[in-house]
């Protein structure tokens, strides 16, 4: 019998990006050479190497630091906020422009499928642009004060490479510091195309800097001397070494670090609803999302019927070639990350007895892949609850009454989000006073707007990104 599934190849072309066969560094509104040496940059669906970038020393980081002190001492701090909203529109609208070829290339360096890149990443950030463009102008009625910081250093992983830039670099501009952005070193490209949009809208030289590299790049941007403020997101562990770096010093900092989501399904949710809020919530971006839900709480009595119709959603989901517009579910980000899912799931096999589950799906013979996979019989106890497994691994755990949902739900060390599918208001309204977790979802999951704050508690990090709390971090406060 055939499959029901099987679609004709619909496949986005390659021939929109211009990729080069090596990149420098953005400095001062040029690109530069490292004085350092350089690193391969792969696509994770095939392992073609896709380029050759520099990797900044802290020479280069220096030069970065010094060239953003210049632009917001003599440019970019004393110029009008509406002068600076221009510039930031023009930056929105370019962006929107070039969208294809900002997904295309987002999904060569980074595996996640097309329609994601295309119809999620790129949107979004352009909207976050035209959001803080707003607040240029507006700085008095923001409540945190008009007076920028300086010069921000932020390090972005590698899940979300564009999106993560935008969050960091647009309320930044709007509030008229400068800035110096080291992108995770598995997924440059798409920070250096935005390196070449800020060319293109003649934004003053210096505002943004773009420096590449590895750990020791983004260690000697955090610990420079000339740093006001430092943004993160990526693990809990690195957030952790970058707040002892910080300790002592006058550097504001913001940290969005890891999580472990519980979405809760109650006996009254609509559950075809609530089938594809647990998909989108765990297999969205393969997993590599710090908010995903990757412990499903369902009430016993509905359980069993939910892990059935949840198995039979995933076997339409389709795993394959990223650029296929077909495609659910793309690759896995490098073989490191491959390895630590693996390595996990090993252990959720063990812990369970053998309560792991993955549809009948064939993956390709290149590139770093891992079938969308459920556990059952999971308790509190086991790793695959507590641990942070970054990829489309879906643990479900029972619960009887609401107070016992809650809980579980914040027995981890995290706290950054979680989802709620109820048909009754007030139990909406109870558990998301209840729970310990930066953002709530009520009968949907993965929902973003940049108007809206986002953050954690625990060990999740402090500070929040987006909405007009995301002015905060980059503001000196109310005279």
């Amino acid at each position: 019998m055939s499959n029901p599934f099987s679609y004709a190849p619909a496949l986005e072309s390659r021939g929109i990006v211009n990729l080069q066969p090596s990149y420098g560094l953005f400095i001062n509104g040029e690109f530069v050479d490292g004085a350092g040496s350089s690193f391969k940059t792969i696509n994770p669906a095939t392992e073609e190497v896709l380029a050759e970038v520099s990797e900044a020393d802290a020479a280069d980081v220096d030069k970065a630091v010094k060239a953003a002190r210049r632009a917001h001492t003599r440019v970019w701090g004393k110029m009008p906020g509406r002068e600076r909203a221009k510039y930031l529109y023009r930056i929105a609208r370019i962006i929107q422009e070039r969208g294809r070829e900002l997904a295309v290339l987002e999904t060569l360096d980074n595996g996640k499928p097309i329609k994601e890149a295309r119809d999620v990443d790129v949107p979004i950030v352009a909207a976050h642009f035209f959001y803080y463009a707003g607040w240029a102008d507006k700085l008095e009625h923001s409540g945190f004060g008009t007076r920028s910081l300086g010069v921000a250093a932020q390090v972005i992983p590698w899940n979300f490479p564009l999106l993560m830039l935008a969050w960091k670099i647009a309320p930044a501009l709007a509030a008229g510091n400068t800035v110096v952005l080291k992108p995770a070193e598995t997924t440059p490209l798409t920070a250096l195309l935005f390196a070449e949009i800020c060319q293109q809208a003649d934004l003053p030289a210096g505002v943004v800097n773009i420096v590449t590299g590895a750990g020791a790049t983004g260690q000697a941007l955090i610990a420079h001397e000339d740093v006001d403020k430092v943004a993160f997101t990526g693990s809990t562990e690195v957030g952790k070494a970058i707040a002892r770096v910080v300790a002592g010093t006058e550097k504001r900092v913001t940290l969005e670090l890891g999580g472990k989501a519980a979405n809760i399904v109650f006996d009254d949710a609509p559950l075809d609803q609530a089938i594809e809020g647990i998909v989108n919530g765990i297999f969205f971006n393969q997993g590599h999302v710090c908010c995903a839900g990757s412990r499903l709480l369902v009430q016993e009595s509905v359980a069993d019927e939910v892990l059935e119709r949840l198995k039979s959603r995933m076997t339409s989901l389709r795993v394959g070639d990223p650029l296929d517009k077909n495609t659910d579910i793309g690759a896995i980000n490098s073989a490191e990350q491959l390895a630590r899912i693996r390595e996990l799931a090993e252990i959720g096999e063990t812990e369970t007895g053998g309560g792991r589950w993955s549809p009948a799906c064939e993956l390709p013979s290149q590139g770093f892949w891992f079938p969308p996979t459920v556990f059952t019989g999971v308790t509190q106890a086991h790793r695959i609850a507590r641990e942070e497994i970054f990829g489309p691994v879906l643990s479900v755990l029972t619960f009887r009454t609401p107070t016992e949902a809650v809980e579980k739900a914040n027995n981890t060390p995290y706290g950054l989000s979680a989802g709620i599918w109820t048909e009754k208001g007030s139990r909406i309204l109870w558990m998301a006073d209840q729970l310990r977790a930066g953002v709530v979802w009520a009968n949907t999951f993965n929902k973003f707007d940049p108007t809206s704050p986002f953050g954690g508690y625990k060990e999740s990090g402090y500070g929040r990104e987006g909405g007009r709390h995301g002015l905060e971090g980059y503001l000196k406060g109310a005279e």
